[in-house]
Parts: C-alpha cells; sequence; structure tokens
C-alpha cells in the first residue's frame, strides 16, 4: 500500500518521494500545494506511482477524506513552519496550528483509517540550549531544551503523539531531522531557515560575493541520506525505539564548503565580517549545535549514510546542471 506524506511539496517531502518513487513504492502526496512541473516530471519516470492531493493540515477534514479515498499503510508527516525570529513575532497562533495541531489530526486520522506505522517527523532543534554543549546529542540521554517557538513547537508535538500513541496503540515513530541541504531545497513560505550551504550556493552562482558571520562546523546532512534514512524507518518491520536521530554522522565547515564553491565557480569569493549589519549568510544563531548521534539508527535499520563533503558536493553539483 502507498506511502502518504504530508508537506509533500515542501524540501524534504520532495526527496523522501523520489526516493520512494525510485524504490518502485507509491506515493500519495498532501499539501496546500501541488509539486512544481519540474518534480512532476521527473517523478512520473520512476517506477512508483504518485498521486496528489491538496489539502491543509490544520484541517482535520481534509486529512480524514485523502485517507478514505486514498487507502495507505504508512503515514509520514513532513508539514511544518520552520520559523524564524520575525514569523515567531508575528504568526506564533500560526507556527502551533500547523506543528502542534497539524500532527494531532494527522495521527488520529491515521488510527481511524488503518495506518500501521505513523512517522512523525520532528527536528534536532529540539535539543535547544543542550546542542551548545560538548557532548553529541543522545535521544534519550541529552534534556531537550528548545529555544524558539519552532523548537518549542516541535518538541510539543513530540510529546503529543506520543500520549496519543498511547491511548489508540498505533505504531509511532519520531525521527529528529538534522539540519538538511541539497537538491530540491527551496523557498517553500514555511520554511524561513534556508540552510547556509544553499544560501552560499546561491551567492555563488548569482556572482557575488558571501559574507559569513563566522566559520561553522556541524554536522550537516545531505537531503538523499535524509530520504534513505527516513525510508529505513518506513521499511523496517520492528523497531526498537520510539524515537531516533536522523543525521548524517558527517561534519564539515562552511569554509571547507567555501573552498569546493570556488573550484567550481573561479570568480567565487568570501570572507568574514561579524558585523550585523554586513554578513550576507544567515547562520540562524551565534553558536553551533553539537552533532547528533546516530548509533541506534545506524544499528537497528539498514541505513547507511554516504554523502560526506565531497560526494555530497559532486551530486549537488551535478544535480544543480
Amino acid at each position: 500500500m502507498p506511502t502518504l506524506i504530508t508537506g509533500n511539496s515542501g524540501f524534504v517531502g520532495l526527496a523522501l518521494t523520489e526516493k520512494l518513487l525510485e524504490l518502485g513504492s507509491d506515493v500519495v502526496g498532501f499539501d496546500t500545494k501541488p509539486p512544481s512541473p519540474e518534480a512532476l516530471r521527473i517523478f512520473e519516470k520512476l517506477p512508483g506511482t504518485f498521486t496528489h492531493n491538496i489539502g491543509d493540515i490544520r484541517d482535520p477534514l481534509s486529512i480524514e477524506a485523502t485517507l478514505a479515498s486514498h487507502p495507505c499503510d504508512v503515514l509520514v508527516t513532513l508539514a511544518a513552519v520552520t520559523a524564524d525570529e520575525s514569523r515567531e513575532r508575528q504568526q506564533p497562533g500560526f507556527i502551533y496550528e500547523v506543528n502542534v495541531a497539524g500532527a494531532l489530526h494527522a495521527i488520529e486520522a491515521a488510527t481511524r483509517h488503518g495506518i500501521s506505522r505513523f512517522i512523525h517527523m520532528s527536528s534536532g532543534s529540539v535539543y535547544g540550549k543542550s546542542g551548545y554543549e560538548d557532548a553529541a546529542l543522545d535521544e534519550f540521554n541529552t534534556v531537550c531544551r528548545p529555544e524558539g517557538l519552532y523548537g518549542m513547537s516541535k518538541h510539543a508535538a513530540e510529546i503529543a503523539v506520543t500520549r496519543l500513541q498511547e491511548l489508540h496503540e498505533i505504531d509511532l515513530v519520531i525521527g529528529r531531522l538534522g539540519t538538511c541541504f541539497g537538491p530540491w531545497e527551496h523557498d517553500t513560505g514555511f520554511r524561513d531557515t534556508l540552510s547556509a550551504p544553499f544560501q552560499i550556493l546561491k551567492i555563488a552562482q548569482n556572482g557575488q560575493t558571501a559574507i559569513l558571520p563566522r566559520d561553522s562546523k556541524r554536522d550537516w546532512l545531505y537531503i538523499r541520506d535524509a530520504a534513505s534514512a527516513i525510508t529505513s524507518l518506513i521499511q523496517s518491520r520492528q523497531l526498537p525505539h520510539r524515537i531516533y536521530n536522523v543525521a548524517s554522522g558527517f561534519e564539515f565547515s562552511l569554509f571547507s564548503w567555501c573552498q569546493k564553491l570556488q573550484s567550481y565557480f573561479p570568480n567565487f569569493q568570501w570572507y568574514v565580517d561579524d558585523s550585523d549589519r554586513r554578513y550576507n549568510v544567515n547562520l540562524y544563531g551565534d553558536k553551533d549545535r553539537a552533532s547528533m548521534e546516530i548509533t541506534k539508527l545506524l544499528s537497528t535499520t539498514k541505513f547507511k549514510p554516504l554523502y560526506d563533503l565531497d560526494t555530497a558536493f559532486e551530486d549537488f553539483m551535478s544535480w544543480q546542471k
């Protein structure tokens, strides 16, 4: 039976849809707008079948109607508002309506329509201030101390869907997604925090100079690895843990990324300026989050990360062409 993906027209949703279709799986998309014509043309060439439904995760009737007309075996929640400070000031209620109420609407509908596994995609942002400590971020030993409304709402959604799992005894898996970059990344209107590697790439493509507030070294997650990891959570028959970090296991610095881009765009220049008035690459914070531990994901699924800096760069540049 197909997999239903909420937020399938977003960055991660498109990548996961592509991965599943490549494997011959059928996908039912659910989003406020369909994928782009370019994405649909790619999907049509893949072995699996893709069907899209227009709907708003804030409306419980729309997700109910989709599951009633398109029976599915797995439901993956990717619909989310990745909010920055500006949206926090202007739309705090909207953030929670999508990130928390939307997750509850999805799992409630899942319990009524025979979903065998409900995969709620959360975020590494739930770790918040704990991410500034030296230790790697562990799903069960690291205390969640989210800072912004995005991380707070994702943590609240984790707690809420876990409670409904207890009430309805549905098979629930929570994936805490790392910071993704790569093919399909775009400004959806709901994703306010575009990745730094993507920001720098666009600056290089436009023939401009990248100005960074500082270097940033972290476990950037290439989107193809992210899609493979989520697919492993879908396909693994029995999972011993409720929560899994979905991350790369690879670290690299933005300085290294800039050097790679210089080899591809010979005229590309970059430098550091820590003045708030000068930089044009937003790192969304003064410190880097510690890397996410993925031992549980590696030991209990078939996922193996493939994309370090070199392989990710070559694949991304090929995709850009």
